[in-house]
């Protein structure tokens, strides 16, 4: 059993890496990432001459978006990527990576996500009652992702 790991992956410590130049060493810090999912789109068909069946016929595979947060940088280069394609309607797909870390922070799983792009950027409201962070969410889109187990 060398190797293996007999408890379940923590999910609080991990790190997000996008292909991406440039960047701050804040950039691949984040509170929450979300988005990790994958689908498989069916097709139904009836059952011709046997009316009581119907099949269900694997069409696609559908990914959610990645929803990516943290608190409010300045001088992110995510940021200006993101910016770049909102307010200038310039589109550059990157790849990135999403790790989970063990305690000597060597990924145990990762999972490369391809051909992202920005999708919504949103920030959290500013309220002079309360002490909080600001913090940014940016949503991906994305063609698929391959998951990396190490």
């Amino acid at each position: 059993m060398d190797g293996l790991l007999t408890y379940p992956l923590p999910g609080f410590h991990f790190l997000v890496t996008f292909e991406l130049l440039p960047q701050t060493v804040q950039d691949v810090r984040f509170q929450e990432v979300s988005g990790l999912n994958v689908e498989l789109l069916m097709e139904s068909v009836k059952e011709g001459g046997e009316n009581r069946f119907e099949h269900q016929l694997p069409v696609r595979t559908k990914y959610a978006d990645l929803v990516l947060k943290r608190g409010l940088l300045v001088g992110s280069g995510i940021y200006q990527w993101a910016k770049n394609a909102f307010e200038d309607f310039q589109f550059e797909p990157v790849n990135l990576i999403v790790s989970l870390l063990n305690e000597q922070h060597v990924p145990l799983m990762s999972w490369h996500v391809v051909h992202a792009l920005p999708k919504k950027w949103d920030l959290s409201a500013f309220n002079a009652e309360q002490n909080s962070v600001a913090v940014e969410t940016l949503t991906l889109t994305y063609r698929y992702y391959n998951a990396i187990r190490v």
